[in-house]
């Protein structure tokens, strides 16, 4: 383990994230060929909240010497209250709209759409945290929107991208905007105020504290009988894959890739996530880019390197690895990645 470079991590991480919008929707469309009354055992609510419950039964051992009275009891009332809300917005809300965007769009459509949460995050971190880009940061961010943009019109040829607006977003496309919203809110209040929080306590608060919150909103919303089938045998033997190979292998492998990592070098692998999406989604799925898709990922690709490039010009001078203060602010959005 000593041996494996710190970038193979980061790949591991990465490609499993990137593949994990394709293999939801492959999951559920393996629950409609095995229907129980009509229902599909393996909907998007029951994806989430099992899959959720599988990676804890995995984490809380990895993490148990972090999760003690004297760790919980430091915690203030205050770092309780945002820690809250941000398991909320990233542990629920988010992967939630994700989900359902998954069901009502194209994937490739979630993954190039979802690539505007970057620069919400750094519009954040400009506005809240007084954070100071340089100058290719900033070319980046607004190249990555022009591609998220021609990534919707080019789909929709009557619409121009100034009368576009909201008039060319499907459903689908609209509740991916508000997922990554909710995710880059999250990551902006994380790095603000729970940069002392240690890893393992953060993760696992998020995860139960999120877990919790999206049961009892789909309860509301659906009633408990939407969740029926989640004691299904098809579903649990599903979930216990997924759960313990994207979320507990993704993350544990993330984290350590950051840990072992500077910077930039983090970054740039994680610039190649919209690609390898795509890829998955062609392998996983069938399915098959559009011209827009190819168009609009090419954009974002470049936006992503002039984004690169800034984050190597801030760096180039530390080679230090990554602190637990920016393993928190990204663990924020890979909870449940795709999302």
């Amino acid at each position: 383990m000593k041996h494996i470079p710190s970038q193979t991590y980061l790949w591991i991480a990465v490609t499993l994230f990137a593949a994990s919008n394709s293999i939801v929707r492959k999951l559920t469309n393996i629950g409609t060929q095995h229907l129980i009354d009509g229902r599909n055992p393996i909907s998007a609510c029951n994806v989430l909240f099992v899959s959720n419950l599988c990676a804890l039964m995995v984490l809380i051992p990895v993490f148990r010497r972090q999760l003690t009275r004297q760790s919980l009891q430091a915690l203030s009332r205050q770092d309780w209250a945002i820690l809250i809300v941000v398991s909320v917005l990233s542990g629920a809300i988010a992967p939630a709209l994700i989900f359902i965007a998954l069901s009502q769009a194209m994937v490739n459509n979630v993954i190039l759409v979802g690539r505007i949460e970057p620069p919400l995050i750094l519009a954040l971190s400009v506005w809240i945290l007084h954070d100071r880009l340089n100058r290719w940061e900033v070319i980046g961010t607004l190249i990555s929107l022009v591609g998220v943009i021609f990534t919707i019109t080019l789909q929709h040829p009557s619409s121009s991208p100034v009368a576009m607006g909201l008039l060319a977003l499907g459903q689908g496309e609209i509740l991916t905007i508000l997922g990554v919203s909710a995710a880059a809110i999250a990551t902006v209040i994380s790095k603000a105020k729970l940069d002392h929080i240690s890893l393992g306590l953060y993760t696992i608060v998020r995860l139960i504290v999120g877990t919790i919150v999206f049961f009892i909103l789909a309860v509301k919303l659906y009633r408990v009988e939407h969740f029926i089938d989640v004691a299904s045998p098809l579903l649990w033997q599903w979930m216990l894959l997924y759960g313990i190979v994207i979320v507990v292998i993704g993350q544990l492998c993330w984290f350590r890739g950051l840990r072992m990592s500077t910077t930039s070098e983090a970054a740039l692998v994680n610039s190649f996530s919209p690609v390898l999406g795509i890829v998955a989604a062609y392998l996983i799925l069938g399915e098959q880019p559009l011209f827009a898709h190819y168009v609009g990922g090419s954009i974002i690709l470049l936006g992503l390197l002039f984004n690169q490039i800034g984050i190597w010009q801030k760096t180039s001078s530390k080679s230090s690895a990554i602190g637990t203060n920016l393993i928190q602010q990204i663990g924020a959005r890979t909870g449940f990645k795709g999302i």
